[in-house]
């Protein structure tokens, strides 16, 4: 099973500030956010990080992760300094008959969106209206839980065509017409 999941802030006390989280202090947001994953995520399962994982050194991101269910991917975020000698920035991957690219920043277009694929992405903490096939799995979004790759199938179906897939889609429908 995937997992999505972005902006935990880890170690990050004034987050608490700035987005009104609803925790007593920073330990309280670490050891909430950690049970919430860990009641979901099993073992096995794979957790795609979308960015702002941790605001602290490698050492205290390390005793976060040892204490996550699941394997980790991190997507470099604009506070994720732990993750020196990383420049990975986006994953994608086809799920089935989806496929899905994480980032920590939204777009425009992104891989094989003119196919309809899906675009997850954090950094906007729930302010940014998603377009299209998009959707921000930032905790803040979610209820400080991760987002399953069936919850985004639900989420995806009710959602609108990718513009860029919809002019292609008139496109062949005008060519067939000639």
């Amino acid at each position: 099973m995937y997992w999505f999941t972005a902006d935990e802030h880890y170690g990050h006390e004034n987050i608490l500030r700035y987005l009104k989280r609803p925790f007593r202090d920073v330990e309280d947001m670490s050891d909430q956010l950690i049970n919430n994953h860990n009641s979901l995520v099993g073992k096995g399962d794979c957790v795609i990080h979308a960015g702002d994982f941790c605001w602290y050194k490698a050492q205290y991101a390390k005793s976060i992760i040892g204490r996550l269910n699941g394997t980790h991917i991190f997507l470099k975020g604009s506070h994720d300094w732990w993750l020196k000698g990383s420049d990975l920035s986006r994953w994608s991957k086809q799920i089935g008959d989806h496929y899905v690219t994480a980032d920590h920043y939204a777009g425009l277009s992104w891989p094989r969106s003119h196919h309809n694929a899906w675009q997850v992405f954090g950094h906007s903490h729930g302010a940014l209206t998603p377009q299209a096939k998009q959707y921000d799995v930032g905790v803040d979004n979610n209820n400080f839980f991760p987002i399953s790759f069936n919850q985004l199938i639900e989420i995806m179906a009710g959602k609108p065509d990718n513009p860029a897939y919809t002019i292609l889609q008139e496109r062949k429908k005008k060519d067939e017409l000639r």
